[in-house]
């Protein structure tokens, strides 16, 4: 049985599993790590949702404002035990929902180029190339997107 929670940063579920993913960056980035990891703390992040398969934490994800009615997509993962099974088109609905409720209509999000199977959740998702934003202009492994919601 699958469930999902919206929660925070705080959650032990949810710095559980962005410590895999952290993980599985380091490998991914290679020297680039460093870089992309100053981007991504979760201090403070009040927009998180974990899945649960069973009663088990299986994926991940979170935003935070980018900017006026504008959020960013952060800290998108699955365990490899879940995978092919839909979650991260599911964590992408359910932070878009939320994000909509809380009275944003845009998202942004950057991926590595590396990361195939999550641009195709992005693509697959309705979301559409741009220009690197920010940190990630003139950084050419970073792809950038965006969605009205």
């Amino acid at each position: 049985m699958m469930t999902t929670k919206r929660t925070d940063s705080s959650d032990i579920d949810f710095q559980n599993l962005v410590k895999l993913l952290d993980a599985d960056l380091a490998i991914r980035n290679g020297d680039d790590h460093s870089f992309y990891d100053q981007f991504n703390k979760i201090d403070s992040i009040k927009h998180c949702i974990v899945i649960y398969i069973d009663g088990l934490p299986a994926a991940c994800g979170a935003f935070k404002q980018f900017s006026g009615e504008t959020v960013e997509i952060k800290r998108m993962y699955t365990h490899p035990d879940f995978r092919k099974r839909g979650l991260a088109t599911a964590i992408v609905q359910a932070l878009e929902s939320w994000a909509k409720e809380s009275g944003y209509a845009k998202a942004v999000l950057e991926s590595s180029l590396e990361q195939n199977e999550a641009l195709s959740v992005y693509e697959k998702s309705g979301y559409c190339r741009i220009p690197n934003y920010g940190q990630y202009v003139g950084i050419d492994k970073s792809v950038c997107y965006q969605k009205i919601l």
